[in-house]
């Protein structure tokens, strides 16, 4: 009986808790279920109004001389005089003495052609006067016929009038060797590297120096063929002269430390031919006066690395839009009149770092939406934030 009372006390207890258990659940409080309230997004807006953009085209390249020239000596001696200025990165003005080899040797051959011209000249004239004595002599014996060339000396003549012009060319190419022992500036320019020194010797090819011209330096950019259309490119035609370009500006810029400098400088020529690996175009944009001082600017380097912004066309009447308000590559939110969001697929015409240009379908006066709402859906209700309302506040670059 014990036995029986043990293994049935266990089932009994634990019924009773499923009894008190589902009173205790069919008796509760009834609760209602409600659909949670999401709160309407704050968003801030731009108004937007079509203006006039100015194209800039980014390109950047590295400086190289506009004239450039190896100087070679056409005579030979030694280095006798070297200018002050005749070092690596020295400037000069044209026709400027850089260097004086030993002139000795060419002095004395002038001395000596201006001798051997003087003995010439004496040679012709006592020709020209045995040629008249035969024709005076011909004529007080009153022979018959006409005399010989060689009776009047005409041969004797003229080999002396040959000589005589010889001499002539051999004093002009002795002058001429002797001027060349002085090594003058081509042009106004600078050394790019020397290679001779003060008592050096030289003979005719020797190579001197590498110089460039100063009055202009040139840099090399490359224009892909998207941004060609906004630009008005130099070309030149077998037929026709080359293109007006006084309009086609290029903003040249380089960071020195902390420190931004400018130059400005305009494309001069489009080369030939399209680079076949990048399938770029390559334009030449030149810089007047870049080692005149102005602004504390730095001179430019040859090889230096500069950027450059190209001034293309005036895009009329578009809409100029911050990057940041654009999803996708072409989509924003407008916000209608009842503060509801509108999806749009726009015509982007140019992009920027800051901002894309967009010429609609957008209307003035829309409401563009700033703030970021990834997972919003169109149609969706937002609020404006007060005090957030951005008159077209967006900062356009204008031309310098």
């Amino acid at each position: 009986m014990k036995r029986l009372v043990r293994i049935l006390l266990p089932a009994l207890v634990l019924l009773g808790g499923i009894g008190i258990a589902v009173s205790l659940i069919s008796t509760g409080p009834k609760t209602k279920r409600k659909r949670p309230r999401l709160a309407t997004p704050t968003v801030e807006i731009l108004n937007l109004q079509p203006e006039d953009y100015q194209v800039l085209v980014p390109s950047r390249g590295t400086l190289s001389p506009r004239s450039s020239s190896t100087l070679v000596t056409e005579v030979s001696g030694r280095i006798i005089q070297v200018a002050d200025n005749f070092r690596t990165g020295g400037f000069f003005a044209a026709d400027d003495l850089l260097l004086q080899i030993d002139p000795r040797d060419y002095e004395n051959a002038v001395i000596i052609a201006r001798a051997s011209l003087t003995q010439k000249q004496l040679s012709l004239d006592e020709q020209l006067a045995l040629s008249n004595q035969a024709q005076r002599d011909w004529q007080d014996l009153n022979l018959e016929g006409d005399p010989t060339p060689l009776t009047l000396r005409a041969p004797q003549r003229a080999n002396a009038e040959a000589e005589l012009a010889a001499a002539q060319a051999e004093l002009r190419q002795t002058e001429i060797e002797l001027e060349r022992t002085r090594i003058l500036a081509p042009y106004a320019g600078r050394i790019l590297s020397q290679k001779v020194d003060i008592g050096q010797y030289v003979s005719p090819g020797t190579p001197l120096a590498d110089i460039f011209a100063s009055d202009a330096i040139e840099i090399r950019l490359p224009i892909s063929s998207e941004d060609q259309r906004y630009l008005q490119l130099p070309e030149n035609f077998l037929n026709d002269k080359q293109i007006d370009i006084s309009g086609a500006k290029v903003l040249f810029h380089s960071q020195v430390g902390e420190k931004s400098f400018k130059w400005e400088g305009q494309l001069v020529r489009t080369e030939g031919a399209i680079d076949i690996q990048s399938r770029q175009l390559f334009v030449i944009g030149q810089i007047n006066d870049p080692y005149v001082r102005k602004n504390g600017r730095p001179t430019l380097k040859i090889g230096q690395f500069l950027e450059a912004e190209i001034f293309g066309k005036q895009l009329k009447g578009v809409f100029v839009l911050p990057r940041t308000a654009v999803r996708g590559a072409d989509r924003v939110q407008l916000i209608d009149a009842d503060n509801r969001l509108q999806r749009r697929t726009l015509n982007i015409l140019w992009r920027d770092r800051q901002n894309l240009i967009a010429s609609g379908p957008l209307s003035p006066g829309d409401r563009l939406n700033l703030t970021a709402l990834p997972f919003a859906a169109n149609g969706s209700k937002v609020q404006i934030a007060e005090g957030k309302k951005n008159n077209n506040s967006i900062k356009i670059r204008q031309e310098p």
